[in-house]
């Protein structure tokens, strides 16, 4: 029998078209699922991408390799400080310097670099690399979440952007903090390791640090401190606002009214947290009672900047008065700029509240600021994303106070640091059993992607109406 004639009588035998497509239909109906929700629900794209990412930095962490001691570190451990790593955050459950090898720390400051980009930045890379497209829509919600109506749609220019920026900001960061170490005596090798971990961390308000009693020594190095607080500060701001001073520069008058609220309302909280940090604290022997006029000023201004997400501490947490607890409690809570890499309800969303207050107080019928009217969709938002924001902390609080039976000022300190993704801690992420792991490793993702995710969600969900019901308006206080 002939070769064609075994093809002719067994064609099952001969069908190399067949066995290719049986080879890529995996990966042919992940693109398609993954085009699916990019074009349909980018919120859930963010969460997928987010979630993705986790797991892998969960399982490296795992690995004998990333131990000091070459031992498998146990999942709550792991996943916890992926989290922690992913979600920009800096609490910890084991040392950094400690207990992870240099292969160890190496994929916690990655996991930093990734998820500082932040979730529709990663939702965006995730179709690109698996569908090779993002639909229409998706354009659009990437578009807008950056807030660039000068590139409508461009993902891959924002994409670029986002990058680079984030690679020209730490290396800077990186540059000027290298020849400090050097000076304090570390190696070559180290230096350049410590300041491209500090820059990475600080750009990206993450809070880990490589030593293992953290920026404590360097309380009154001002060529260290200073570069942490610009760079956390200017992570907070969010790439938005970054892009539109690369742009425009200081000329107010060009500024949109997201770059104007989000840098007047930063501004405003770090000089009341500054003030209100260093009162409570100026006579308190055990933080900055017993230092001069100058380091009590630093300490505040760092204070302040940190609390909003950068998560470096100088002071013992546990030392604070109970007063400046609450204070770093509440900007805590408020955090940065949207679509930065700081945590909280966001500062746009405090100011969109406060003039809904003063519209209301004043009468008006529209919300109004800078020449602009303020839709009711986005007040809309705002609440949903405070009260959203607020049940997350109020239910992890519940549970923590269950499980600890630690005080209830730490337990809140511990719980609104892991939503606001702040690092700041009270050492109690350390003393918590696993399930306790586990309750702060949900609220550092949902405090990095979920009130970012409900906003995209329901900004999206307008819808016509083709009737109107009666108005009747219940009373309110």
């Amino acid at each position: 029998m002939t070769q064609s004639q075994s093809r002719s009588t067994n064609p099952a035998n001969w069908q190399p078209g067949k066995i290719e497509r049986e080879g890529l239909w995996i990966f042919t109906g992940l693109r398609d699922f993954i085009d699916n929700i990019a074009n349909t629900s980018p919120a859930r794209l963010a969460l997928s991408a987010f979630g993705v990412v986790i797991v892998v930095f969960t399982t490296l962490l795992s690995l004998p390799a990333s131990s000091a001691t070459g031992d498998f570190t146990p999942l709550h451990q792991a996943l916890f400080t992926a989290v922690s790593a992913v979600c920009v955050t800096g609490l910890t459950v084991v040392s950094t310097a400690v207990h992870w090898s240099f292969f160890g720390q190496l994929v916690i400051l990655v996991g930093i670099f990734v998820g500082g980009l932040g979730t529709l930045t990663l939702a965006s890379l995730l179709a690109l690399m698996v569908s090779k497209k993002l639909g229409v829509r998706g354009k659009l919600i990437a578009q807008e979440a950056m807030n660039n109506a000068g590139r409508l749609g461009e993902v891959g220019t924002l994409l670029r952007i986002v990058i680079t920026t984030s690679v020209v900001i730490e290396g800077a960061l990186a540059l000027t903090l290298v020849p400090r170490f050097l000076a304090l005596g570390e190696s070559f090798g180290q230096s350049i390791w410590h300041g491209v971990f500090y820059a990475i961390s600080a750009f990206n308000n993450a809070g880990f640090t490589p030593h293992s009693d953290g920026i404590v020594p360097y309380q009154t190095d001002l060529w260290i401190l200073i570069p942490l607080m610009i760079g956390v500060f200017l992570g907070s701001l969010g790439f938005p606002v970054v892009m539109v001073l690369q742009q425009n520069g200081l000329n107010w008058k060009k500024w949109n009214l997201h770059t104007k609220l989000t840098i007047q309302v930063s501004l405003i909280l770090l000089v009341a947290g500054t003030l209100l940090w260093g009162l409570m604290e100026w006579d308190n022997v055990r933080t900055i009672g017993h230092m001069n006029l100058g380091d009590k000023v630093t300490h505040s201004l760092f204070a302040s900047i940190m609390t909003r997400s950068g998560g470096f501490n100088l002071v013992e947490q546990n030392h604070m008065e109970p007063t400046t607890m609450l204070l770093t409690d509440a900007l805590m809570f408020a955090g940065g700029g949207s679509a930065s890499t700081a945590g909280g309800i966001k500062v746009t969303t405090i100011a969109v509240m406060f003039l809904a207050i003063v519209a209301e107080a004043r009468g008006d019928a529209d919300v109004k600021i800078y020449g602009r009217t303020i839709p009711e969709g986005t007040m809309r938002v705002a609440i949903s994303v405070i009260v959203a924001g607020a049940t997350l902390v109020s239910v992890s609080a519940f549970l923590l106070l269950q499980i600890s039976g630690a005080s209830l000022d730490r337990v809140l300190f511990e719980t609104i640091s892991a939503f606001g993704t702040v690092g700041l801690s009270t050492n109690l992420s350390s003393e918590l059993p696993p399930s306790g792991v586990y309750i702060l490793s949900i609220l550092m993702f949902a405090g990095r992607v979920g009130t970012v995710t409900l906003a995209a969600a329901l900004a999206l969900r307008q819808r016509s109406q083709l009737y109107h019901y009666p108005e009747e308006r219940p009373i309110i206080g």
